[in-house]
C-alpha cells in the first residue's frame, strides 16, 4: 500500500475518533449539570486543560463558561482539535483517497461534516447541548460500522484501525484526568455523594457507566481508574486499546507476536507489556494525574514511532496535543 493512502487513513481514524472524543468530554460537564445539586456551580475550564489546548484557549477568551468552552472544543476553526475541525480534516484525507474507501463511508462522513458546519448547528448546541453532542457520537459509531461493514479487512482497514485505537486509547486516559481537575472546593467532600457523582459522570462520558457497575458494583475511584486503564476487554479501556493496537500493527507487516523489527513495534510491546504487569498500587502510588501524564507522553511515542516506520511524509496534523 501506498505510504500516502496508509496515512490518510490512519489519520481519518484518528480525527473522527478525536471528534468523538471532545464531544464525550463536554457530555461529562453536561451530565454533572445535571446530576449536581442546585447552588454547586459546574465547571468548564478543566475541559479544556484536558485537552491540551489551554494556552490557545486563554489567548483567546476571557473566560470560561459553557458557552465559550462549547465554542472553542465543537465549532472553533482555529483550534485544530474542535470537533469541526477533525471532521474537516478527516473529510479531507477522505477526499484524497475516494477511490479507496467506499462510497458509503464518503456519503456519511460528507454527512456528518455538513452537519456539524451547518449554520444552524451553534443553535442546536446552545438549546439541546445532551442532544448535540450524542448526535455527535452516533454519527461517529454510524461512520465506524459503515467501515467495518464495507471495506476489506486487508492492510487500509488496519491502518484505520491504529489510528482509531491509538487516539481512544489517549483520549480515554485524558477524560480520566479530568477529575483531576473537578477539584471540589472543600477537600473533605472526597467520597462523598457529590464525589461519587463526578465518578459515575467520567463512566457514562466513556459509555462505560453499565459494564463497570457488572463488573464492580458500587462506584469507587480506584475500582473506575482500574477499569479505564487496565481492563482487557472494556472497549475503551487503554490496555483493550493497546492489545488490539497490537494485532493491527502485527497483521500489517507480518511480525510474529511477541517480537518486533522495528520501532513502532517495540514502543508498543513495551509500553502493552508495562500495562500487563501494572497495578493499581503502583499508581496511585505515583500519583493518578503524574501517571496519566506520562502515559500519554508514552502514547505519543508511539504515534511518532508509526509515523516513523510507516509514513514518508509529514501528516497533515501530527499526534494528539
Amino acid at each position: 500500500m501506498l505510504s500516502r493512502v496508509a496515512e490518510s487513513i490512519h489519520w481519518i481514524s484518528r480525527y473522527l475518533e478525536r471528534a468523538e472524543s471532545v464531544a464525550r468530554v463536554v457530555d461529562v460537564n453536561l451530565q454533572l449539570m445535571l446530576d449536581l445539586p442546585l447552588g454547586l456551580a459546574s465547571q468548564w475550564l478543566p475541559l479544556v486543560q484536558i485537552t491540551g489546548d489551554y494556552p490557545d484557549y486563554e489567548s483567546r477568551y476571557n473566560v470560561a463558561t459553557q458557552e465559550t468552552v462549547t465554542e472553542f472544543l465543537v465549532f472553533d476553526w482555529e483550534n485544530p482539535n474542535s470537533i469541526a475541525s477533525c471532521l474537516r480534516a478527516a473529510r479531507e484525507n477522505a477526499r484524497t483517497i475516494r477511490e479507496i474507501i467506499s462510497s458509503e463511508m464518503w456519503e456519511e462522513l460528507n454527512d456528518f461534516y455538513l452537519t456539524v458546519q451547518n449554520p444552524t448547528a451553534r443553535d442546536r448546541a446552545r438549546e439541546t447541548p445532551h442532544e448535540f453532542v450524542r448526535s455527535v457520537r452516533r454519527s461517529s459509531h454510524l461512520l465506524l460500522g459503515v467501515t467495518d461493514s464495507t471495506l476489506s479487512h486487508g492492510e487500509a482497514w488496519h491502518f484505520g484501525r491504529m489510528g482509531r485505537l491509538l487516539e481512544r486509547a489517549d483520549k480515554s486516559s485524558r477524560v480520566l484526568d479530568v477529575k483531576y481537575f473537578l477539584l471540589l472546593p472543600d477537600v473533605s467532600d472526597v467520597g462523598t455523594p457529590i464525589d461519587d457523582l463526578h465518578w459515575s459522570a467520567v463512566l457514562r462520558s466513556v459509555s462505560g457507566f453499565e459494564m463497570y457497575r457488572k463488573r464492580h458494583g458500587q462506584v469507587a475511584p480506584a475500582k473506575i481508574a482500574e477499569f479505564l486503564l487496565l481492563d482487557r476487554d472494556f472497549p475503551r479501556s487503554v490496555h483493550h486499546c493497546l492489545i488490539n493496537l497490537s494485532d493491527s500493527l502485527h497483521a500489517i507487516t507480518g511480525t510474529p507476536p511477541g517480537q518486533f523489527r522495528n520501532p513502532a513495534e517495540r514502543r508498543l510491546g513495551q509500553l502493552a507489556a508495562e500495562l500487563d504487569y501494572t497495578t493499581m498500587d503502583e499508581v496511585f502510588g505515583q500519583g493518578l494525574h503524574e501517571y496519566l501524564d506520562g502515559l500519554q507522553v508514552k502514547l505519543n511515542s508511539v504515534g511518532d514511532s508509526i509515523f516513523e516506520t510507516f509514513f514518508e511524509h509529514r501528516p497533515l496534523q501530527q499526534g494528539p496535543s
